[in-house]
């Protein structure tokens, strides 16, 4: 299982978005207090906002869920290209829910920074393309070795 470049880059894809849960999205200090925005809440001073910014967590978890189980499917290539097609729909969905979030503040509060929040889940994508890439590759090479018994 391990020995597949496919686990490896589906590997990377559920750190990248561990670690994008705990990273800040956007942020910008002003003489209020700071604003943060993080996957699962908004921090104005000292007040937590949940929802609906907890979405883009949701999504991050469901991504993290369905490359995990597309690992352990790996005698299964069918089920793990239509598993990582899944997986890019809900990634496409967080880097979305990201932007969206992110721009709607920047437009309220007039200008702040994007955090390692906001990059991460678009390393994710890219992971995901490259096992999906794999994946598909192996699966024609298993074919082709069927024609020629």
């Amino acid at each position: 299982m391990w020995q597949r470049i496919q686990t490896v880059f589906l590997a990377l894809a559920i750190i990248v978005l561990l670690v994008s849960l705990i990273q800040p999205i956007w942020s910008i200090r002003s003489e209020t207090g700071d604003t943060v925005l993080t996957p699962f809440y908004l921090l104005r001073g000292t007040e937590y906002q949940y929802f609906p910014f907890a979405l883009t967590a949701i999504l991050s978890v469901a991504s993290i869920t369905v490359a995990a189980r597309s690992i352990t499917r790996y005698k299964n290539r069918i089920l793990q290209i239509k598993l990582g097609a899944l997986n890019s729909l809900i990634l496409v969905g967080v880097v979305g829910s990201s932007v969206y979030f992110a721009t709607r503040l920047i437009s309220e509060f007039q200008g702040g920074g994007y955090g390692l929040g906001m990059y991460l889940p678009l390393i994710a994508v890219i992971c995901n393309l490259a096992a999906n890439f794999f994946i598909r590759k192996d699966e024609r090479l298993v074919r082709s070795s069927e024609r020629l018994r």
